[in-house]
């Protein structure tokens, strides 16, 4: 695909991912497409040599892998994570009052609050609901312009321009219809059964939800030469998408004795520490399963997590052309200038000596360019997966990202050659292998 073919893909897989529920079960329908089995974590995994497979935790982590033909000798894994910040509504959601009716939010995750006002918004996530064999999950996405936040007028706040504290509770309350307008229920109850008519379920059979306020801004091309992407929630399933085609590109041939898998983690905005984060068993006992499945004894399992490698892809900040001063001195990245490998001494990031060196070589066998982000020793960063799930599966990391402004805004922006850079990167790494020659000593192959 072209820059701008790659980036409009993104952009589909993006607005059919308004949740990492929704974003796991795309993942799901392109694997399926592309022939893949799933296995599920409450049964017996029969794997063969050749085969390809995928599993879900809580309906929104995914991973996804592939059994060579040769006895496999390590793994090769990256990361990335379905979630964003975004607004998750509460239970019992509808407020009436003042002739309106507006729905009841909380945060979820470090969003940049500001930039909610004056958008469209909707509503999508995933509600269980009884069904005769008991309870079923069932996904929804109102898929319309819902809602709206509309900002205080300056007649109202002079002093809206010198910066206002933002209160959630009281500001970030979107607005849904008049007092009289149906309930948020009742619309959702609706649109699930115009869209499978022969499921129809009523309010009374909702058992519970997790359903969330989204930005509904179309994906947007933008700059002198179009070569800038902004949307809604690039951070991070931009690194998501491109993990993904470069995991599905990689079959198509050259692939070492190593185990590819692709891993989506969520709830990284908040931690990652739920049974489907990224400090989880989720990847461990998935890599388990597969060493079992395929007659891997304990021991022979850890000489394959020896020899394997993981890249952990979140996205890093651009330099801000009207910030400069918040960037480092020496470290400065820009969209467009490459994937970003990303240091902290405090292992926020865990890319060092060796895993730098193991992503410079992949750099350049897939033809692309890196950049090197690190915070201002005074600015410290937030945390990613690879430090996280190195809790649970100790491989060599490098955490590396695309170049991002806006980062945790409804709307983000990254440079479209970026996305072709990752996608190359992570197809070269799925078809590769780290072997240990020696102390200090590895061959990538």
């Amino acid at each position: 695909m072209s820059q701008n073919e790659n980036c409009r893909s993104l952009a589909t897989f993006i607005q059919k991912s308004p949740t990492a529920y929704h974003l796991a079960e795309e993942t799901r329908r392109r694997l399926l497409a592309a022939g893949y089995e799933q296995l599920l974590e409450s049964s017996v995994w029969h794997l063969a040599p050749g085969g390809k497979y995928f599993v879900l935790r809580n309906g929104s982590a995914i991973a996804a892998f592939r059994i060579p033909e040769k006895r496999p000798g390590g793994y090769m894994l990256m990361a990335s994570h379905a979630d964003s910040p975004i607004l998750k509504i509460k239970e019992n959601p509808d407020i009436r009052e003042n002739g309106y009716t507006k729905l009841n939010i909380e945060v979820y995750g470090g969003a940049l609050l500001s930039p909610w006002f004056d958008r469209p918004l909707s509503v999508a996530g995933r509600i269980y609901v009884r069904d005769k064999d008991g309870i079923a999950c069932r996904l929804v996405d109102m898929e319309r312009d819902l809602l709206m936040i509309p900002s205080l007028a300056i007649h109202m706040n002079r002093q809206a321009n010198e910066g206002t504290k933002l209160n959630p509770q009281k500001d970030l309350l979107p607005i849904l219809g008049t007092g009289e307008c149906a309930s948020l229920y009742d619309l959702v109850v609706e649109k699930l059964n115009a869209d499978d008519p022969d499921r129809k379920i009523s309010p009374e059979d909702v058992l519970g939800h997790d359903l969330y306020v989204y930005c509904r801004e179309q994906p947007f091309f933008w700059g002198a030469g179009n070569e800038y992407l902004s949307s809604p929630r690039l951070d991070d399933a931009s690194c998501a998408y491109a993990s993904l085609e470069g995991f599905l590109r990689a079959e198509a041939g050259g692939e070492s004795d190593s185990i590819p898998v692709h891993i989506v983690f969520d709830n990284e905005e908040v931690g990652s520490s739920t049974k489907q984060g990224a400090a989880s068993t989720f990847l461990k006992d998935t890599l388990h399963r597969i060493s079992a499945a395929l007659g891997v004894s304990d021991t022979e399992h850890l000489q394959m997590l020896a020899q394997s490698f993981m890249l952990s892809a979140d996205n890093g900040h651009a330099l801000h052309p009207n910030y400069p001063e918040k960037a480092d001195p020496v470290n400065k990245v820009r969209m467009g200038g490459g994937v970003v490998l990303k240091y902290s001494a405090n292992q926020k990031y865990t890319t060092d000596a060796l895993s730098a060196a193991v992503a410079k070589v992949l750099a350049e066998k897939a033809g692309i360019s890196l950049q090197v982000f690190t915070n201002r020793a005074d600015v410290p960063g937030g945390s990613t997966l690879g430090n996280l799930s190195g809790n649970q599966v100790a491989v060599p990391t490098a955490d590396i990202g695309l170049a991002q402004l806006a980062m945790h805004s409804p709307c983000e922006c990254i440079g479209c050659g970026d996305v072709d850079d990752m996608i190359a990167l992570a197809e070269t790494f799925f078809k590769a292998s780290l072997r240990e020659n020696g102390y200090g000593s590895y061959s990538l192959q």
